[in-house]
């Protein structure tokens, strides 16, 4: 099991089982699987070049004629090996669907569903011999795999049970001959061997004629396009994703919500601090308080005694002026320290709007506001008697 940190060195442990690795898991891990040769049924086809449109479907054809189980028991997929303008070499690798649930059912049964089911064998065939053709040996668990790779594509596999020398020496001349008979060059160019096995290297090199290079551990091992996830976990991790998300946004508005939550409480807090000391000001200005606005009541009611703009011949002086002729009289004056009252007699009903708006820009009348009780009304005589009343601002 491989794993990188935020600083983007990769972790790696030794583990026996899938068991094992589930409580190293997380939700967010972007999980990669790879399968054992043992798992898969891989198959190499050599293929008339056609539209890219089909070649996918012509493909999943010669897979299932090639294997001795039903499409729906199978997941496939290919990678391209070399292609002309005639033909293609393809690198078809299939899985049973039973099979492979079995295999990872610690993963499933925890919500763990991997982003991509591949092989382990092409994982480093990648990283290795990302070219050329080579033969990668290399253990998986108790047995030793032998992969021929061609651009870093598999082509033909052979398990063997146990690390037995003596095995390989009658395993690697079989395994040559199977590639002679499907087109692959069987002189093995490049050799791996896996660190592990380096008391195999002697032997190894005593059948072929190229020397074996070790190899360690890949970290990371390089992306491959095959993918073996079935549509069923495809459809069920994206529902997880979505969930996920959800969960995330849900987390999200959640902790908005309660943020704003605080600041309002705080807010509050703090009004609650604010109308306390105004009230606490309040209560300590309250005797000067009381003493201006008892001493603003008193001016207002001496107003008319003491402040000339109320004396009744200043304001009689004031609203002669405002007569715009002869034609328009005063017949009653009242008033109060309230209220004044003025009714009059004009010639015309004209004169006497025009008297009203006389008084109401006259500027020593400005203490007071004042407006026509009703419309004027229209004597037999033909005059129009008026009321004008008057109040302090």
């Amino acid at each position: 099991m491989r794993s990188a940190d935020l600083n983007g060195t990769w972790d790696v442990h030794a583990l026996r089982t899938l068991d094992d690795a589930v409580p190293l898991l997380t939700a967010e891990d972007d999980l990669v699987l790879g399968l054992p040769i043992s798992a898969v049924l891989a198959q190499r086809f050599r293929l008339p070049t056609v539209d890219p449109s089909e070649f996918s479907e012509m493909v999943r054809i010669q897979v299932e004629k090639a294997l001795p189980f039903s499409p729906d028991e199978l997941t496939t997929d290919f990678e391209v090996i070399e292609q002309t303008e005639t033909d293609s070499v393809v690198s078809a690798v299939a899985v049973r669907n039973n099979q492979l649930a079995e295999l990872a059912a610690p993963l499933l049964d925890h919500g763990f569903i991997p982003r991509q089911v591949t092989v382990y064998a092409a994982q480093r065939a990648a990283t290795h011999a990302p070219k050329g053709n080579t033969l990668l040996i290399y253990p998986e668990g108790e047995a030793l795999v032998s992969a021929v790779t061609e651009n870093g594509k598999l082509s033909l596999t052979r398990t063997l049970e146990g690390v037995d020398p003596e095995k390989l020496q009658m395993e690697l001349p079989q395994l040559a001959l199977s590639a002679e008979l499907q087109g692959i060059n069987a002189s093995f160019p490049n050799v791996l061997l896996d660190e592990t096995c380096y008391e195999l290297r002697d032997t190894v090199q005593g059948i072929l004629a190229s020397r074996a290079e070790m190899v360690g551990i890949e970290t990371p091992p390089a992306s491959v396009k095959l993918n073996l996830l079935p549509e069923s976990w495809r459809a069920r991790r994206s529902q997880l994703v979505r969930l996920t998300e959800w969960r995330k946004r849900l987390v999200w508005a959640g902790t908005a919500y309660g943020a704003v939550l605080l600041l309002f409480l705080n807010y509050i807090g703090l009004m609650r601090l604010e109308i306390g000391r105004l009230a606490r000001r309040v209560a300590h200005d309250a005797p000067q308080t009381e003493f201006v606005r008892s001493t603003d009541a008193n001016w207002k009611a001496l107003a008319p005694a003491i402040d000339p703009r109320y004396y009744p011949v200043e304001i009689l002086q004031h609203l002669s002026e405002s007569l715009p002729s002869v034609d328009v009289r005063i017949t009653t004056y009242n008033q109060s320290a309230r209220q004044i009252s003025i009714d009059g007699e004009a010639k015309t009903a004209a004169l006497a709007y025009q008297f009203v708006d006389k008084v109401k820009k006259n500027p020593g009348l400005q203490a007071f506001v004042f407006d026509l009780t009703t419309p004027p009304r229209i004597l037999p005589n033909d005059h129009a008697q008026f009321r004008l009343e008057g109040k302090p601002r």
